[in-house]
């Protein structure tokens, strides 16, 4: 008696806590503007309990392999496509269908700006005090510079050998593999060499330890505690900017002795940039290292995740296969013995690219992002308050029937002469925000899948293989496959 009587004087003062934040809420939503008027209402929805906010219920439906239930049931719940809920302690406001990306996507910098939750700004921090809208503009002045196509097709031969590479090491002369962590494995190692120049694979072999840690950690409850996978993704990161400090150094004198160019990677690029004022944007090596870091966590993870999928659609569906496999085999007979894949071959790869899009339709590699709102404004009849979060999920409208007829079913032709309709396919967002990197996606994607159908036919050992999402998404045995060798590949190889 006495226990439950220590216990309830516990829980007592949380529920009190509680439901004052539930009141003080209500109340606040109910408050007329200034001068009496009446503002429109906040969008329908519920924001679940204080600070827990409907955060599991959202987590749950990505570890069932069903994000979009999450989303779907809100819609018909509330007859809208526009619904409020909370989510990292946040109330967030969901603006679905091709409608809400079209405005999410086009007021970016006027009525929209990016935003991070604040747990994930600890384990991705910045050394100086730039606001993430500020970031953002920095971001799209650089990033481009070395993503963009132009700068993109001079790399073209730098990874096919790297891919060659992995294949002879780890896929050559094996029965079986498992799918999922060799690609993170050479996606990695692919972003070592392009954006730091690390062509040593014990080297990013050392760095992917933490990498995977920050991955595992940058989504999961933000409780800061000692043996949390919170805490251990932010001192992973800490340790990982440290090792990127060092880098960065030594490239500044290679750079200056001339060991270096300018030109040579991603890090010398941040390194060497200028404006077109000549100013130069980071100077200090924290700065170059927290710009670094999360490139690569999302571009390494989003296209591993990406590559995954696409492998297992092509395991599942034969005729698929066959004709990324007759496309492959074309592209591979113009080629004389030895030589690299260059930037006209990637182009003949039109097919190839529909069957990936139409992987990352029905799996997106990214669910979708927050945004914050900039200002008040009113959007389909409901009032949204300057400082509110706001969510764009693209597997709201890929699996829509409304865009996309037959949705679950996979069918490449979606994706023939004009594609899907505008801000219905949104695997790499739009507007302004647009995921940089989705040149340097399609350019890897595509090389990978030149040589895996090209050295192999393959079968899937675990028919049920489950994909989860968390929040990139990820088969849960990793997909193990056995692999049928070509004997003919070795001819053009």
């Amino acid at each position: 008696m006495e226990h439950f009587f220590l216990v309830s004087m516990l829980i007592l003062p949380v529920i009190v806590l509680f439901v004052s934040l539930y009141s003080l809420k209500f109340f606040l939503s109910k408050t007329p503007t200034g001068g009496g008027e009446e503002r429109p209402p906040l969008p329908p929805g519920s924001t679940g309990w204080p600070i827990i906010g409907e955060g599991l219920q959202f987590l749950r439906a990505g570890l069932k392999g069903v994000p979009e239930k999450f989303f779907y049931d809100r819609m018909r719940k509330y007859s809208s496509e526009t619904f409020t809920t909370s989510l990292l302690g946040e109330p967030v406001t969901f603006m679905g269908g091709a409608a809400g990306n079209k405005f999410l996507f086009s007021n970016e910098f006027k009525y929209i700006s990016a935003w991070w939750p604040p747990s994930i700004r600890k384990i991705f921090p910045t050394s100086h005090q730039a606001t993430i809208q500020e970031e953002s503009r920095k971001l799209r002045k650089l990033y481009p510079q070395f993503l963009k196509p132009e700068a993109l097709q001079r790399y073209v031969g730098v990874m096919d050998t790297m891919t060659r590479r992995h294949f002879e090491k780890n896929w050559d002369n094996k029965k079986e593999v498992t799918v999922f962590p060799l690609v993170k494995n050479f996606s990695f190692s692919l972003g070592c060499r392009l954006f730091l120049n690390i062509d040593d694979q014990a080297r990013a072999d050392e760095l992917l330890v933490p990498f995977t840690t920050v991955a595992e950690g940058f989504l999961n409850m933000p409780i800061d505690l000692p043996g949390t996978p919170f805490n251990r993704a932010v001192k992973a990161s800490k340790s990982i900017r440290n090792d990127f400090v060092s880098i960065i150094k030594q490239r500044k004198n290679d750079i200056a002795e001339k060991k270096a160019t300018p030109t040579e990677d991603m890090l010398s690029h941040f390194i060497h940039f200028r404006d077109e004022t000549g100013y130069k944007y980071m100077n200090n090596e924290m700065d170059i290292a927290d710009m670094v870091l999360p490139l690569l966590i999302a571009g390494h993870d989003t296209t591993s995740s990406a590559i995954t999928v696409v492998v297992k659609y092509l395991a599942e569906l034969p005729h698929i296969y066959n004709e990324v496999l007759r496309e492959q085999t074309e592209i591979a007979k113009s080629k004389g013995p030895g030589e690299l894949l260059n930037w006209e071959d990637i182009q003949k790869m039109k097919y190839t690219w529909n069957v990936a899009c139409e992987a990352m339709r029905l799996v997106p590699p990214l669910q979708g992002a927050f945004k914050q709102a900039m200002t008040d404004f009113t959007y389909a009849g409901y009032f949204i308050p300057k400082g509110w979060k706001l969510y764009w999920s693209a597997i709201s409208t890929h699996k829509n029937p409304e865009y996309f007829p037959n949705p679950e079913k996979f069918d490449p032709s979606r994706f023939e002469g004009k594609g899907p309709a505008p801000y219905t396919y949104i695997p790499f967002g739009g507007g302004p925000g647009m995921c940089p990197g989705r040149e340097f996606a399609r350019l890897e994607i595509l090389v990978f899948l030149h040589h895996v159908v090209r050295r192999y036919k393959w079968e899937k050992l675990i028919p049920r293989d489950q994909l989860k999402f968390k929040p990139f998404p990820f088969p849960t045995k990793g997909l193990p496959i056995r692999l049928q060798p070509h004997d003919q590949h070795h001819e053009q190889y």
